[in-house]
């Protein structure tokens, strides 16, 4: 047996959405429901109207100057437009999307409050709102949440709900996950990525974030809500991983064997580091090789 690592699952998860109004609606949860009714289709539709009518999911209105003040340097520098930056500033209202739900599948606190923000705000609509995913933080556009939600059959892409922010170093590019955190567990990190690597290894995180994610829902169905989860230090992530992340399939069968380490952030926060297994490729390079092989379109 190889040797694995300790994770604690946590009791809840949340997940806050706002919606921002030039005007307030006079009854958002009555505006919800309509809107959920008649732009989402079935099965989500029937999830969503259920975290609605339970105490699971809360809707908040107010006005904008009750609220703390929207990241305004941090949505633009994930994409906000200056349209999206000055309705945000000139809001009269905001409305909090809120919801908590278990650690498992389906992460239900995520995908009602998405869908039911996106309904008030901007899908079906000739004057959307911004939708800011409050975790992210992003403002998120109507094609952007009809993608990332569920379809019939209860897929998603995971890189429609994890970002892959990367910042310039002395040493290369550091690679941090950013949602991870909504299933419970805790964010990847690398360090010091080659420039020429970012766009490979960003690939490579995403499959192991989907391989890791899978082992993650694995060990949560084997227990009745387990207090630990046991994931092992040596992860295997291959190209059906990196497909499946992105939703597609693949047929190619090559995969890596990659290390993790439990290490912390400045906040003492959970983060699994990012590392080559000492029985696989030494380097990220040879892993980014060994997986995609040694041309650009491999």
């Amino acid at each position: 047996m190889g040797r694995s690592l300790t994770l604690p699952v946590p009791d809840t998860l949340q997940a806050t959405y706002a919606v921002v109004f030039p005007a307030p609606p006079p009854d958002p949860r009555a505006l919800a429901r309509e809107r959920v009714s008649r732009l989402i289709a079935a099965p989500l539709r029937d999830l969503v109207l259920r975290m609605l009518d339970s105490p699971l999911l809360t809707l908040d209105l107010r006005p904008a100057a009750e609220f703390p003040p929207l990241p305004a340097d941090l949505l633009a520098a994930f994409g906000a437009g200056p349209a999206d930056l000055a309705a945000i500033a000139t809001a009269s209202h905001l409305l909090a999307v809120r919801a908590a739900y278990r650690p498992g599948w389906p992460p239900a606190h995520e995908w009602a409050t998405r869908a039911i923000a996106g309904a008030t705000g901007a899908l079906g609509t000739d004057r959307p709102v911004p939708v800011i995913d409050v975790f992210t933080p992003q403002v998120l556009d109507a094609e952007r949440i009809e993608r990332s939600l569920p379809g019939p059959d209860g897929t998603v892409r995971l890189t429609d709900w994890i970002l892959l922010p990367h910042t310039p170093g002395p040493g290369g590019f550091w690679f941090t996950t950013k949602g991870m955190a909504r299933f419970g567990l805790p964010e990847l990190q690398t360090e010091n990525v080659p420039p020429q690597l970012v766009e490979r290894w960003g690939r490579l995180l995403n499959g192991l974030a989907s391989r890791v994610l899978g082992l993650w829902l694995d060990e949560l169905g084997a227990a009745e809500r387990p207090a630990l989860v046991e994931l092992p230090e040596v992860v295997s992530v291959g190209l059906q991983d990196v497909a499946a992340a992105h939703g597609v399939r693949e047929e190619g069968s090559r995969e890596v064997r990659v290390g993790l380490r439990l290490d912390a952030d400045e906040e003492g926060a959970p983060l699994l580091t990012v590392l080559p297994a000492g029985d696989g490729p030494g380097g990220l390079a040879a892993l980014c090789a060994a997986l995609f092989g040694t041309s650009r379109s491999a």
